[in-house]
């Protein structure tokens, strides 16, 4: 071996270790390659790539790995095993920068057959794999000591399954799409349970919960109090149960029995790109028919086209564990986010009619170290949560069709929230939950008099229009951190634009003025995390005729909403993604019958194809995942808005909403229209009346968005 390519060697294992005790370059055995290509002469080779990938093991005349090698990734990605003519198949290991590593059965790049998947926090998976998902038979036993051994299905357990928590309780039965469904008995640490069926997370029709002295409650369970009907049965026990409501075991489920989310992948072995030569090969995401024939650059050419910087992006935001400044801080507001949601899960039935006291309304609950009658210990600091208007904010999430049960898993799981690296031009921090649902920003104490003061109007306009482009806010809460300080933190919990599988290439920030309105970034520091405002845009989006009419009245009728609430300095986000040529799955990988051992099912073709296919994941709605095309424009000079139109089509899939809808026509915000109309031109700054801004907006958003005909 010479003497640089050791050294490169020394120093990726030093990389890719990370708090690893034993070094992922150990040897492991390998069994030999499929008989396919078995007769080609195989020699050891010593690869460094000029991207600054290196590649050591078995290689053959086809230009191509083929027998045991070992491939590092500059990124710090290295797989180690089979190959098959330049792919990753048979055993293997494939370790992530992260530290996170899996072993087992590889197919075509893909982790597919038995494996074991240890992740960064120390999760563990074994069992059967499809496709880079957990399916079939598998065990997942988790760092905070819950356990799950039973059927999964697309990475979610389904089927029959036994989840035991830290905490003593266990449940046994029947799971769908991760939730406990179908018949089912949980049993508590106390000795209490339920026997009966399960729907989405929670007792629904026939049950019994029964005591540990033996009395119980039997009949009609459900969330609603008008659904259920049931009786008690006392034992020979002198033990009273008049203080103990039915209702409760829904609050029981919901705080004490959650189910706990592991980390995602963001990078598969399937998405890695190999340097042969001196082209790149990209595996796709979907296997190719035999017969088809798809130009494999269709996407990289729609992407250049429009543009697009490929460089790999990192998720955005730092995640908050011990130690980060705001950790406490965070546990206060999910604390009190579980706490509120649990609360009025089982309060009144909705009101679509919220009351005028209901918009007045807040509540207080103090958060002792040690617990009290209404709250649980916790290793935080003691603190106080103010709930505001939480029926309104109830009912709005309802009108949202926001399950409570997903809603305090995505903010009050236990995974933690992402801080975005950088506060906004307000001041605000903004935090994201760790499935990209839910953005948490912080609030000045005007700002949350302006959202109380709109609410009522916002409730009307919200159930009027389903289909409004309007910034969803789903709660308004305050955290008031004990001490000499007494700081208080405002938060609003809003909906994320861009929860989505479908990755986002571009994504803009649009106004309709033109001063301050482009990026100062240089281009190659542009990626898909950056915010591109109103002169970076060099597009025009065309929609479908039905597409666009209702684009066209849905956004008059928010404007004119906000004009009627004196709100302006609002924006239309708009993110942007390259559509991909969609690959069909080879007729001999859509096997649907069970292995010789009938552990690890296979799924059928269009099963796969749906699973893997982003645009199938979601339906096509105003502002979500709607198809489109993009024109490209070139400017004439730097400030004009809208460029000329070249006749160069590109197809997309658009998601875009209106937001930063808070911000009142103030006296700061007269103030500031008066300095800068003296020092550029009134009709090109941000600060300007209403109905003036109003107007501006909708005459930009409609000359960049246009009917495609």
């Amino acid at each position: 071996m010479s003497k640089e390519f050791a050294g490169f060697l020394k120093s990726w294992e030093a990389k890719v270790k990370k708090s690893r005790a034993v070094s992922i370059f150990t040897t492991m055995s390998v069994a030999h390659v499929d008989e396919e290509g078995g007769d080609a002469e195989a020699f050891h080779v010593e690869k460094i790539f000029s991207n600054g990938d290196i590649y050591m093991g078995q290689w053959v005349a086809e230009n191509c790995p083929h027998g045991a090698g070992k491939y590092l990734w500059s990124d710090g990605c290295m797989y180690f095993g089979e190959w098959c003519k330049g792919k990753v198949n048979g055993k293997g290991k494939f370790s992530w920068p992260s530290g996170a590593t899996y072993e087992g059965q590889f197919k075509n790049c893909y982790m597919d057959g038995e494996g074991t998947l240890t992740g960064s926090l120390n999760h563990t998976y074994k069992g059967c794999w499809v496709m880079n998902k957990k399916h079939g038979k598998g065990s997942m036993s988790y760092a905070n000591g819950d356990h799950y051994e039973g059927d999964w299905r697309k990475g979610l357990y389904d089927g029959y399954g036994t989840y035991q928590w830290n905490s003593g309780h266990q449940y046994t039965g029947q799971w769908k799409r991760g939730r406990m469904s179908g018949n089912g008995i949980l049993i508590w640490a106390n000795g209490c349970r339920f026997d009966g069926n399960w729907e989405c997370g929670f007792p629904k029709v026939n049950g019994v919960f029964r005591f540990e002295d033996g009395s119980f409650y039997s009949g009609v369970w459900g969330k609603d109090l008008k659904e259920q009907h049931v009786k008690f049965c006392s034992s020979n026990s002198t033990v009273a149960r008049d203080d103990w409501d039915p209702s409760q075991l829904f609050s029981f489920v919901l705080s004490e029995c959650v189910v706990y989310e592991v980390e995602s992948l963001t990078v598969f072995p399937s998405d890695k790109t190999f340097s042969w030569s001196n082209s790149e090969v990209k595996h796709q995401k979907q296997p190719v028919r035999k017969n088809s024939k798809i130009d494999t650059n269709v996407i990289r050419q729609s992407i250049d086209g429009l543009g697009i910087n490929q460089r790999a992006t990192e998720r955005q935001g730092v995640t908050i564990c011990k130690g980060h400044k705001n950790y406490e801080l965070m546990l206060n507001l999910q604390l009190g986010i579980r706490h509120s949601v649990g609360r009025h899960s089982q309060s009144k039935p909705l009101d679509l009619k919220p009351t005028t006291s209901d918009y007045k309304e807040t509540l207080w609950t103090r958060f002792p170290p040690e617990g009290s009658k209404h709250t649980p210990p916790h290793p935080s600091c003691d603190f106080k949560f103010k709930d505001y208007c939480p029926l309104v904010f109830r009912t709005l999430r309802s009108l949202f069709n926001v399950d409570p049960m997903d809603y305090m898993l995505s903010i009050c799981g236990n995974e933690a929230l992402r801080e975005l690296s950088s506060p906004g031009k307000s001041g605000s921090f903004f935090y994201m939950t760790s499935d990209n649902k839910y953005m948490i920003k912080t609030m000045k104490k005007a700002e949350v008099k302006v959202l109380r003061r709109m609410l009522p109007a916002y409730f009307e306009h919200i159930k009027s229009f389903e289909n409004t482009l309007l910034t969803k806010f789903f709660g308004l809460h305050c955290v008031k951190l004990s001490g000499s300080s007494q700081r208080k933190v405002r938060f609003v919990v809003m909906g994320s634009l861009f929860s989505t599988n479908v990755p986002i290439h571009r994504r803009f920030d649009l106004k309709g003025s033109s001063h301050g309105r482009i990026t100062d970034k240089p281009e190659s520091e542009i990626d898909s995390n950056t915010t591109l405002k109103d002169l970076d845009l060099n597009y025009i989006f065309r929609l479908q005729k039905d597409r666009f009419q209702e684009f066209y009245r849905q956004i008059n009728r928010d404007c004119e909403f906000l004009e009627q609430e004196r709100i302006m300095d609002y924006s239309l986000l708009v993110g942007i993604s390259v559509q991909e040529c969609n690959q069909d799955l080879s007729a001999d990988e859509g096997n649907t019958e069970p292995d010789s051992s009938g552990s690890s099912p296979r799924v059928s073709s269009a099963d796969t194809d749906s699973s893997l296919d982003p645009k199938r994941w979601a339906p096509v709605r105003l502002g979500v995942n709607m198809p489109a095309r993009v024109e490209l424009t070139v400017r004439s000079h730097e400030t004009q808005l809208v460029g000329e139109p070249t006749q160069e089509f590109h197809d997309v899939i658009l998601f875009f909403g209106i937001i930063d809808i808070l911000q009142d026509y103030d006296i700061s915000k007269k103030l500031e229209h008066a300095y800068k109309s003296f020092q550029y031109d009134p009709t090109s700054i941000s600060a300007v009346d209403p109905i003036q801004y109003s107007k501006r907006f909708r005459d930009f958003i409609f000359s960049v968005f246009k009917e495609d005909g």
